[in-house]
């Protein structure tokens, strides 16, 4: 990583007016926006940042992390700027976290100059998949679930119905721009709720199984997997952060399934 930085310091050797530095700032930082908005781990934000600003041909980036912000300062000789951006959390999409180390790859190899990196990021496509199968493949998952700890055919097939029935709620409410906490409440409330009339009805060898299986999909797995990996690596401020964000959204499920199951018992059939 040294030897590699040596080299592009050798190779832009000029001078950067403060005008230049402003915009390279503003590039690097939206580069930097992008991967915490999806989710990058913050030591490939560091690490993308810096190695932009030094293919720039800057002396050195500086970036700090939080929760909901970037702080990025650059320099160059004695000249130093610093800026700030708020982040929206847009999802998991390492789609557009690996598009954007291919540009920093690109600038780095001299193929790509500061306006065409700016060009590229702002004019990013996050992908578009369709939402049906998108569900279909989520309540798979979960009716896979309920294959491997034991559940027959008939098990099978109500958590495939339950999990596909939670999910397209689950992506109505992300469209109405709900609330996260709310989101995952309101899916596990409805995933166990559903899945408890199986159990009423005896359907199945073992029907408890479609309540456990179809709200898996609300597992929190990569919130947590990145926030062990960055408090592991240093970063235990936006480490802890996204725990506690993984968390809370662990705790709206459970709330969620604890209502319905109240619900179901007080109705007879749990």
């Amino acid at each position: 990583m040294n030897s590699g930085c040596n080299e592009h310091r050798v190779k832009h050797n000029v001078n950067i007016s403060d005008e230049q530095q402003a915009l390279i700032t503003r590039v690097i930082v939206r580069a930097g926006q992008l991967l915490q908005a999806y989710n990058a781990e913050s030591r490939i934000i560091e690490q993308t940042t810096e190695r932009l600003g030094i293919a720039f041909g800057l002396d050195s980036v500086e970036i700090a992390l939080t929760s909901k912000a970037i702080i990025l300062t650059s320099r160059f000789g004695d000249n130093c700027i610093t800026t700030t951006r708020t982040m929206k959390a847009h999802g998991i999409d390492m789609g557009i976290v690996c598009e954007v180390q291919r540009i920093c790859i690109l600038a780095e190899k001299q193929i790509y100059d500061v306006e065409q990196v700016k060009k590229r990021l702002d004019n990013l496509d996050v992908p578009k998949y369709n939402a049906v199968i998108v569900a279909c493949f989520v309540a798979l998952s979960c009716a896979c679930f309920s294959h491997l700890f034991g559940g027959d055919s008939i098990v099978f097939i109500c958590t495939w119905l339950t999990s596909f029935i939670a999910m397209r709620i689950r992506q109505w409410l992300t469209q109405l721009h709900h609330n996260l906490l709310t989101v995952f409440f309101i899916t596990a409330f409805f995933a166990t709720f559903i899945g408890s009339f199986a159990s009423g009805f005896g359907w199945g060898n073992e029907p408890e199984l479609i309540m456990i299986t179809s709200v898996l999909q609300l597992v929190p797995g990569f919130p947590l997997i990145n926030a062990v990996s960055d408090m592991v690596k240093g970063h235990i401020t936006i480490g802890m952060a996204r725990w506690m964000t993984a968390t809370l959204l662990t705790l709206a499920s459970a709330l969620g399934i604890v209502l319905a199951v109240q619900l179901a018992q007080q109705g007879g059939w749990l």
